[in-house]
């Protein structure tokens, strides 16, 4: 197994989101991941310097993910005795070049004054996911950009969860259960709302899988209830003209990317086409 360590003088949410990418064209590699966030002092820096020489010596050079603005540090890291891969230095050089200006080296400047209307939006869209999730409030479903539709367990919380919080879109959700069938049309709480609803679906033996985890040996979680269940709802999704698809082999980044362009959504959800 070999180290992996996501290392940045902020978050850490880049080097882990464009270090994780990388590593899944890997999917036979086998690997321990460390994430090493607000890296800026120099106790902070010893101690990570430290467990990259211990990985080292141990075992293969552990591969390091970096999204550090200063030198001296980016520096410490590369004499660690591990593969460092830096992913923001060529950028700068790149962007400096042909902006003519100096990168400000100054961590915790990713996230400027010119973001805050940005975040401020994915805070409220993931208010109004959490008070959405499952069906829990019918409340404000005109203002939802998206409406997800599926069975307990498809993958509609994580889903809705990561537009939220990665777009800023308002989501809700909506489990289908035994009382929403036989039905013609759409559950009556979305029903009004069917230009904005999308489906997911998985095949029968995943979701019983992922069901026996949370109820082992029920009802909930047999095969046949499973397979019931997903039948009903995919008829529903056919005859209701839903668009929907499959998440028993698509990460939450997949099925996002599918929904944003089914939907026809961008990263500005004022802007949403009119139906």
């Amino acid at each position: 197994m070999r180290a992996v360590f996501f290392v940045s003088d902020n978050t850490g949410i880049t080097a882990e989101t464009l270090g994780s990418a990388l590593l899944a064209n890997f999917p036979d590699a086998r690997f321990e991941r460390h994430t090493v966030p607000f890296l800026g002092s120099v106790t902070a820096v010893d101690a990570v310097v430290g467990h990259l020489r211990r990985c080292a010596q141990a075992g293969g050079a552990p591969i390091v993910f970096a999204t550090v603005k200063d030198a001296g540090i980016r520096s410490r890291l590369a004499g660690a005795g591990a593969v460092v891969i830096d992913l923001l230095a060529g950028h700068f050089t790149e962007l400096e070049a042909e902006l003519g200006a100096t990168a400000e080296t100054r961590s915790g400047q990713y996230h400027g004054l010119g973001d805050l209307e940005q975040y401020f939006r994915r805070m409220r869209a993931v208010e109004y996911a959490i008070e959405h999730d499952d069906g829990q409030s019918g409340r404000d479903l005109a203002s939802a950009d998206v409406i997800i539709v599926a069975p307990s367990r498809c993958g509609k919380t994580p889903t809705t969860m990561y537009l939220a919080l990665h777009y800023g879109l308002l989501v809700a959700n909506y489990p289908l259960t035994d009382d929403d069938f036989p039905t013609d049309g759409l559950p009556r709480i979305v029903a009004p709302h069917a230009d904005r609803c999308f489906g997911l679906t998985t095949t029968p033996l995943r979701l019983s899988q992922v069901r026996h985890e949370r109820r082992p040996n029920s009802t909930y979680a047999s095969l046949a209830q499973c397979t019931l269940e997903l039948r009903r709802a995919e008829d529903l999704y056919r005859r209701t003209h839903l668009p929907f698809l499959s998440s028993a082999t698509r990460s939450v980044e997949e099925m996002s990317a599918v929904i944003l362009q089914s939907m026809n959504l961008r990263d500005r959800p004022h802007e949403r086409p009119a139906p």
